[in-house]
């Protein structure tokens, strides 16, 4: 059973559906939505729980915020493998259920993509990261999470004492977010050292050929199948060397088990909520620069945004690039004039932007 922690943002709405002939089973969490309707992605693994889902509708919900967006914050999980024959039915039940949810427009997430939306938009008429044939702006085909990783690196790196060209990254996650960011640090200049999936992890300290490490994947379903670099377990990426390492895949992969043993210097959250807040206290102990998902992943939703608004491609690109390198000069300007860590100093400029949009609407 969860305990529902309620505080003066929310959660809005907490819904948990159940379908015993079908054994679906799924949860909706719509947090806040004094900004606008809610906008999150819809994970699907056989691990989400509630608290899970309410965590991640918290972090869209400060995302938006502080990215400026008309949106509030959701979230929905379907407990299922993400590799399940009868996903597309899960996703039209979901779609179904939600129909009357006017105030949570689905997204692509973990174990869902532009498919996974096709089939919500077909039942509804409402979804975000749509394919392009149905007037969408494909935001996991683009790398939209990956180049705002990018754009965010740009800013971060010279607050840590380092330069982005030339610098080592480390990805654990190779899914979409992850192929995307080693693509667009590359294109920066930096050297990939190291990367994971679920079957492993692959490293090399002079670089991988992110091509080749692409079509390996592509191809036989594995990094650890890329033949120029030494494959270990997925958890020895977290103990390489590098000079920034982005957790691009599941929670709370950094935590007080290994947070002593990371070697970078810069963390860029990829995925959401991937560091647990006791962790990023460690983190800005020891001088290392940890720039929360909120800031350093946004690139998703503000192109899921952008799309939602009609407005395209290349708006989308522009809006990224300005609104994530300026809320990380933000953040990262007031953590070394405050003296707090970054997510702490991110979150009361969201706060901030919620609570006035909160009393307009006689919210409080």
């Amino acid at each position: 059973m969860c305990t529902i922690n309620t505080d003066n943002l929310g959660p809005l709405k907490v819904i948990q559906l159940h379908f015993p002939k079908t054994d679906f089973r799924a949860i909706v969490v719509v947090d806040n939505t004094a900004l606008g309707p809610s906008i999150g992605g819809v994970r699907v693994s056989l691990d989400v729980t509630v608290e899970e889902v309410m965590r991640l509708a918290r972090t869209m919900t400060m995302k938006n915020s502080i990215a400026g967006l008309p949106h509030g914050g959701g979230k929905a999980g379907i407990i299922a493998d993400p590799k399940d024959p009868k996903k597309e039915q899960y996703f039209r039940i979901l779609a179904k259920t939600i129909k009357d949810l006017t105030d949570y427009i689905p997204g692509p997430d973990m174990g869902s993509d532009e498919m996974a939306m096709a089939w919500v938009y077909d039942e509804i008429g409402r979804a975000v990261g749509l394919p392009e044939e149905l007037g969408g702006i494909p935001l996991d085909k683009l790398g939209a999470t990956g180049f705002g990783l990018a754009e965010c690196a740009e800013v971060a790196c010279p607050y840590a004492g380092i330069g982005l060209r030339g610098a080592q990254v480390s990805v654990q996650g190779f899914g979409s977010v992850g192929k995307a960011a080693t693509r667009f640090l590359a294109e920066k200049g930096a050297i990939i050292v190291a990367v994971s999936d679920t079957k492993g992890s692959i490293c090399n300290p002079d670089g991988l050929d992110i091509k080749e490490l692409i079509e390996t994947k592509e191809v036989t379903g594995s990094v650890i199948n890329y033949k120029k670099g030494r494959v270990n377990k997925c958890a020895a990426l977290f103990l390489m060397p590098c000079d920034i390492l982005i957790p691009a895949a599941t929670p709370d992969v950094i935590n007080k088990d290994n947070v002593n043993e990371i070697k970078a210097r810069v963390i860029l959250q990829g995925a959401n909520i991937p560091v647990t807040k006791e962790a990023e206290e460690i983190f800005h102990q020891k001088g290392i620069l940890s720039v929360p998902d909120f800031i350093a992943n946004a690139g998703g939703v503000i192109m899921a945004a952008v799309e939602y608004a009609g407005k395209t491609e290349k708006e989308a690109f522009e809006a990224i690039s300005t609104r994530i390198k300026a809320n990380t000069k933000k953040i990262l300007e007031k953590s070394k004039k405050e003296n707090v860590f970054p997510r702490q100093a991110a979150e009361e400029i969201a706060k901030e932007r919620l609570l006035r949009a909160m009393r307009y609407r006689g919210n409080l």
